[in-house]
């Protein structure tokens, strides 16, 4: 099967869709478990409509650690369920997104033989709550889960153990750790993409489904009001059901249809994206998964030509106003040096920092870590019934938007006619065994070279037959290394790009391979600007206010960004 480009469909003409309209379901929020169950209803014919006040994945869905994961450190709080249910999903991702999905070895570097053998039995039982080492045994044991869970199951390959030699021999850990674990997880390359080709394939597919990025809910009632934040004009809907997938905003939007209760309190996870060459040759293609000094579990591996390092977990009252501050990134820095005594990192080798807000339940635990990550769902009713979707990880996201789509299909009264449990998403249909060959083959018809096809490969997966034809002709592009002008363009026209900031932080994988300097901020400014029609001195100050949010919440060096270069607008 030959994957097809989507035809574009204009925002106006999204809007004139949605304006009036009454479909079955509207789903509230575009992040990945919005974008989960939108796809699960309208694959089963359910009319629905999708709104998100930002752009897609704006919030805790990029500010992820890139992990496809169990949960290894889940078991300790009793979450037997979750792990096996998020094992599932991970091996459903690594065979259903394999150009977006991939297998992770991770090493756990380990100071002690028995520590923490309790942790999990007097988590479970209330008796314990501040974080404490684990020592190799119970490593031990939930590898050991891991492997037996996952066998026979197409999984990864079974745990290892290594002796405190083998593993200072392949990583320079500080003197005390005494062995070490290795055992295989995933990790997700740009999960932005994940969420725009679910997008691609339900309209792909034909289904009666419109989704629509920077369009605020302002009320819901028995019409929900919506208010688009580019053009600013106003529609109403009248749905039978409202999905609320909003996240760590799921309090704000069921006050809008005048709920009060609290169901949700955030926790924040902040990265940092580092350009350390001596951290990238030491780390390879593995991940080392370790314990700060605080017990609190951090990760480290390379990502785009750069190396992420998180993260924390901090309780926080707003997710507007997140960002990773200065004492996060001095944490996340400690605890790399105590990992690595040997290895320092200078200010200027932070290219970019994250943060998001993990979305879990109200919940009496006396820890952050001891919050449960499972999910659930939860009814209002009101003028119009709301399912606010409560909790959840990244890695289940399909288990969580077919279990909403199915609460919200019985009470309709519809049937489910299919399911995605092996269904591909986007360019993971028909993906080559042989990549090297399918790259060869398409480079030949389309006249670019193999290793542009790779690129493309990896990218949009086998998307990237029907790409390599339109892009034939294509210019790359000085100042955006791997992009082209064909590339950027079809972004911009096929993707729902509004803001510079959609662009270039999570319709491409700029930001996190440290490109974002001056240079390439210009070239996407003038692409963006030629596509939407943008005046000069609209295009001089969407760049200058992107590159204030590069400057105060991503951490980037405002000369490298060129912030207030003279002559151009100042922030408003």
């Amino acid at each position: 099967m030959t994957l097809s480009i989507v035809p574009p469909m204009t925002r106006a003409a999204r809007l004139d869709a949605m304006d009036g309209a009454a479909p079955k379901v509207l789903v509230i929020g575009g992040g990945i478990n919005g974008a989960s169950v939108y796809r699960e209803l309208a694959l089963n014919g359910v009319p629905v409509m999708l709104a998100e006040k930002s752009d897609f994945c704006a919030g805790a869905s990029s500010a992820l650690s890139r992990m496809v994961h169990g949960g290894l450190r889940y078991l300790e709080n009793g979450e037997f369920d979750l792990v096996r249910e998020a094992l599932d999903e991970r091996n459903r991702l690594l065979r259903n997104a394999p150009h977006l999905v991939g297998p992770l070895r991770t090493i756990v570097p380990i100071d002690s033989w028995v520590s923490g053998v309790l942790n999990a039995p007097l988590r479970f039982l209330g008796l314990s709550k501040a974080p404490s080492r684990r020592g190799a045994l119970p490593v031990k044991l939930g590898l050991s889960f891991y492997d037996l869970y996952t066998r026979g199951k197409g999984g990864l390959p079974k745990h290892e153990f290594w002796s405190s030699g083998k593993a200072k021999a392949r990583f320079p850990f500080r003197p005390e750790v005494r062995c070490a674990a290795t055992y295989f997880d995933g990790q997700v390359s740009h999960p932005e993409r994940v969420v725009t080709e679910i997008f691609e394939d339900v309209a792909r597919a034909g289904c009666d489904a419109v989704a629509l990025n920077h369009l605020e809910v302002t009320s819901i009632g028995t019409e929900v009001a919506l208010t688009d934040r580019i053009g600013g004009r106003k529609i109403t809907l009248r749905p039978e059901i409202v999905v609320n997938a909003t996240g760590a905003w799921i309090d704000r939007t069921n006050a809008r249809a005048g709920a009060t209760e609290d169901m949700v309190q955030g926790t924040k996870g902040a990265h940092l994206v580092l350009d350390h060459p001596e951290l990238r040759e030491m780390l390879g293609d593995d991940m080392v998964y370790y314990e700060n000094t605080d017990g609190r579990i951090c990760i480290m591996f390379c990502l785009h030509g750069m190396v992420l390092v998180g993260s924390t977990d901090i309780k926080v009252p707003d997710p507007d106003t997140v960002r990773c501050e200065a004492d996060e990134q001095a944490y996340i820095l400690d605890g790399l040096s105590w990992v690595f005594p040997g290895v320092t990192v200078k200010p200027e080798q932070v290219l970019h920092v994250f943060a998001g807000v993990r979305p879990l339940p109200v919940s009496g635990a006396g820890t952050t870590g001891q919050i449960p990550r499972g999910h659930f769902n939860r009814w209002t009713e009101g003028d119009v019934p709301v399912l606010s979707m409560i909790g959840g990880k990244w890695t289940t996201f399909r288990a969580f938007g077919e279990l909403a789509a199915n609460q919200v299909m019985t009470r309709l009264g519809i049937a489910r006619r299919t399911g995605t449990e092996e269904m591909p998403v986007g360019g993971g249909a028909d993906y080559p065994t042989d990549g090297d060959l399918w790259c060869a083959q398409v480079a030949e018809q389309s006249g670019l070279s193999p290793a542009r096809v790779t690129t493309l490969l990896e990218r949009y997966g086998t998307l990237a037959g029907a790409l390599a034809h339109d892009f034939a002709s294509e210019r790359m592009l000085s100042g955006l290394p791997g992009y082209s002008d064909a590339e950027i363009d079809y972004v911009i026209a096929h993707e729902q790009v509004e803001r510079l900031a959609d662009l270039a932080l999570r319709r491409t994988t700029l930001a996190l391979a440290g490109a974002l300097d001056a240079a390439a901020l210009d070239v996407l400014a003038d692409r963006l600007a030629q596509a939407k029609g943008w005046s000069p001195a609209q295009r001089a100050q969407e760049l200058n206010n992107f590159r204030v949010t590069l400057a105060e919440t991503h951490g980037a060096d405002p000369n490298r960004i060129g912030l207030h270069r003279k002559g151009e607008v100042a922030a408003q």
